[in-house]
């Protein structure tokens, strides 16, 4: 059996990543090994709506297209809104924590007091703080996941908002002060979740990627989410969140059922100054897509006045 490669960036928290794809894959009878690829994102310093368009996941892309790997590992939300031809996402795993944690030097958000210096990256996030109405001053940061904690420790910042995903899959969550309710804080669509890519014509690997890695109800839940960016033609500097849910209904003869509950929220005006609107809807499990643009569409109706200007292009996914 021929010993498959799977294509990660080469930050801790990317291999971590794969690692625990490559540890299913092998666990099931199917040898791995992880190839490195560094991405333009992870060469470069500049905010991410700067970047443009899937700076994590090119390089990936490309090596898949080339044949150096047969599988590449991405944070789905990086990943641009539209899928190339010729690649496919054959898997999307059982989903880490979808919220956003705040390591704050042993506060948690409702204390930090008016002017507290928090840092973040993410224009959703930064929309949201704002939105609390506690005065906090929000502060752009890029950066690993030590090179942000450390601006808190060394007394920089008195924040950070981060992804609670990337603290668990790399054993820090204790260093998380508070894991934010996202009735607070919508987190990105596709936080927490993974995509697993390959050639769209290597049928029999996909066929073990999927039988072995993927999870039915959090590719549904994740389609949803990036259905309200599709449909609010989101880029990489609109804030927006997105959060799908399977819930438990009655259907009209009083049987139980799953359905798919979706919440949107939209960051309007100056993200500094600005409002979030939010949106939600429920449905059939098997109208996940029609489901996220219909919360899109209602998000528009709310905030279209007052959108941001058009900015870099991409999704909206940090």
């Amino acid at each position: 059996m021929s010993v498959l490669k799977i294509g990660t960036r080469p930050s801790k928290l990317a291999v971590a990543q794969s690692t625990t794809i490559a540890d299913r894959l092998i666990a099931a009878g199917h040898p791995c090994e992880l190839v490195t690829i560094s991405t333009s994102g992870d060469r470069s310093s500049a905010p991410i709506p700067q970047l443009g368009v899937g700076v994590f996941v090119s390089q990936l892309r490309d090596a898949l297209y080339a044949g150096e790997i047969d599988v590449a590992v991405h944070s789905y939300k990086d990943l641009p809104s539209a899928q190339p031809d010729g690649l496919t996402v054959a898997a999307v795993p059982v989903r880490e924590d979808v919220r956003d944690a705040l390591v704050g030097n042993g506060r948690v958000l409702g204390e930090l007091g008016r002017g507290a210096r928090v840092g973040t990256g993410s224009p959703r996030r930064t929309a949201q703080l704002n939105a609390l109405g506690q005065g906090l001053e929000v502060v752009p940061i890029r950066g690993n996941v030590d090179t942000r904690i450390g601006k808190v420790r060394s007394g920089e910042l008195d924040a950070v908002v981060i992804a609670a995903a990337g603290l668990r899959r790399l054993g820090r969550i204790d260093e998380a002060d508070e894991l934010i309710d996202p009735l607070q804080i919508l987190p990105a669509p596709a936080q927490g979740a993974l995509s697993v890519e390959c050639r769209s014509g290597d049928t029999d690997l996909i066929a073990v990627l999927a039988g072995v890695l993927d999870d039915a109800a959090v590719r549904v839940a994740v389609t949803a989410e990036r259905a309200v960016l599709a449909g609010l033609d989101a880029r990489c500097d609109t804030p927006v969140g997105a959060l799908a849910e399977v819930v438990s209904d009655l259907d009209d003869d009083g049987r139980a059922v799953d359905r798919l509950s979706l919440r949107g929220a939209l960051g309007i005006g100056d993200i500094g100054v600005g409002d979030v609107v939010r949106a939600s809807a429920t449905g059939d499990m098997d109208d996940a897509e029609k489901l996220g643009a219909a919360v899109a569409h209602e998000l528009l109706d709310l905030g279209a006045e007052d959108l941001p200007p058009a900015g870099a292009g991409g999704p909206a996914n940090r």
